[in-house]
């Protein structure tokens, strides 16, 4: 005969008898937030010794692939597994060609980085905005619209190139239909069916990235970017989303931003039972900083309080520019 619990009424039910000490809280916490948990982005430039600050995102620099190799190992000492690498070419053009190359800046900084640290992570962010003049995620056609299937050529290309260079994943974030398939199939094709895919799967038209297009210089020359992105008034939306990326092959599911979409990463979570991302971005983090700054909040307290949302939302990885900071309070 299966048990029933039986809720009893104050004063025989004191909920705060397991917070009286801190041994009690970590014996009943139900979630966990460890430095295993976390993942950190790197802007990488071309550069033989340059740390270039990002006015705002205070913390966060681009660096050289000589620093990025020195910050990765520093980011491997506290316990973080990974790394999410975004390059920020020295010349643009219309097709974002330097995405693909195989000697541009992220093919080389995975390159460094593998070779110092085997055992960390390098996760390549695949897309063409950082690489376009014109700042968009894909080709532009001569009536200013996204030519979606074209591009789709230009990131498999991409995925196989940093593929080849030693990433350990890649993780489309464009937003093009058909992209986690496109991916798929061409690795597959190039005998690299072990590259894992970390999909971008929803992704939002949302304010938050304004302090990241500063990072990456990716900023659009003309218009937005709301017909790939996502409203951000769709949750359904974005469960179908998630659940396309999940039939076309991707090994990750992810959602972008997380601190405002924390509905969508639990209902991703329960919809597909798969391993889950959340985006802690730029937007976000210059929102604590700038507050921390002022006085007005405890940054630690702040950061690990929203890092833990995310993950008692669903995430089981949070990519966050916190990261390092945040895996030295743990520790």
């Amino acid at each position: 005969m299966p048990l029933t619990l039986i809720a009893m009424a104050f004063p025989a039910t004191r909920m705060r008898r397991l917070r009286g000490s801190g041994l009690l809280r970590d014996m009943v916490r139900e979630t966990e937030l460890t430095p295993a948990h976390l993942v950190q982005p790197l802007f990488v430039e071309l550069g033989t010794d340059s740390r270039t600050p990002i006015e705002a995102m205070p913390g966060v620099e681009r660096l050289s692939i000589s620093h990025a190799v020195e910050e990765a190992g520093a980011i491997q000492e506290l316990g973080i597994p990974a790394v999410l690498l975004f390059g920020v070419p020295a010349e643009k053009d219309e097709q974002g060609s330097g995405a693909y190359d195989d000697e541009g800046v992220v093919q080389l900084a995975v390159r460094a980085i593998k070779e110092a640290h085997p055992e960390l992570l390098a996760i390549t962010d695949v897309c063409l905005c950082a690489y376009t003049s014109h700042g968009h995620c894909g080709v532009v056609r001569p009536d200013g619209a996204i030519d979606n299937d074209v591009t789709l050529e230009l990131l498999a290309q991409t995925a196989i190139s940093h593929a080849r260079a030693g990433a350990d994943a890649v993780a489309p974030s464009d937003m093009m239909d058909g992209r986690v398939g496109a991916l798929r199939g061409q690795l597959d094709a190039e005998g690299m069916k072990e590259t894992p895919i970390v999909a971008y799967s929803a992704k939002f038209a949302s304010a938050f990235y304004g302090p990241f297009r500063e990072a990456a210089d990716s900023t659009p020359a003309f218009g937005d970017r709301r017909t790939y992105q996502m409203d951000p008034a769709n949750s359904d939306e974005a469960v179908r989303e998630a659940l396309l990326d999940a039939e076309e092959g991707a090994d990750i599911l992810m959602v972008k931003p997380a601190l405002p979409y924390l509905d969508v990463i639990q209902r991703i979570k329960e919809a597909t039972g798969m391993p889950l991302a959340a985006y802690n971005v730029s937007g976000e983090y210059a929102m604590v900083k700038a507050a921390a700054a002022a006085g007005q909040i405890d940054e630690r307290a702040a950061v690990l309080e929203a890092l833990t949302s995310i993950r008692r939302a669903g995430a089981d990885i949070v990519i966050t520019y916190h990261a390092k900071d945040a895996a030295g309070w743990l520790r």
